[in-house]
């Protein structure tokens, strides 16, 4: 049994962190300007990216036997306040966006690499996290890349 409560508090620690990414990526889709049609549809894909993610855990920590996870992180709910505090004072709104936005998410890359050092994880739950790392992963490469291009242009 030690097993199990091992591996779904790993999985919970992956429903909180994508639970934190759903409710930061509906913020930053409410508050970026409809003109910017390309981070809106981004914002909005990585955050079904991250209910889809939840979902699969979800199911994953049910099977164990174990109760899924609601809610957000503290932490998470101190980045969303800091977010706020920071974007009152920028006159950048897509930079700073696309910044916070890259930070969430080098949390998010934290979080699934330290779930990945776990010993307790069956081989498929390791491949289910590694798929999602990867997700992730990608979406963490878009925004990378389009906060660079914004410093280009600035």
């Amino acid at each position: 049994m030690s097993q199990n409560s091992e591996m779904i508090e790993v999985l919970n620690d992956l429903i909180l962190i994508n639970n934190d990414r759903v409710v930061g990526y509906e913020k930053a889709y409410d508050e970026t300007d409809t003109s910017d049609t390309d981070l809106r549809s981004l914002y909005n894909n990585l955050a079904n990216h991250s209910r889809q993610h939840v979902s699969e855990l979800t199911s994953e920590v049910s099977t164990l036997g174990g109760e899924p996870a609601t809610g957000t992180m503290v932490s998470g709910k101190l980045y969303r306040v800091w977010m706020d505090v920071k974007s009152a004072f920028s006159s950048d709104g897509r930079k700073t966006s696309l910044e916070n936005s890259e930070f969430g998410e080098d949390a998010a890359q934290k979080a699934y690499e330290s779930a990945l050092e776990s010993e307790d994880l069956t081989p498929e739950l390791r491949s289910l996290i590694t798929q999602q790392k990867a997700t992730l992963r990608r979406g963490h490469d878009t925004i990378k890349s389009l906060r660079d291009s914004e410093k280009v242009l600035h």
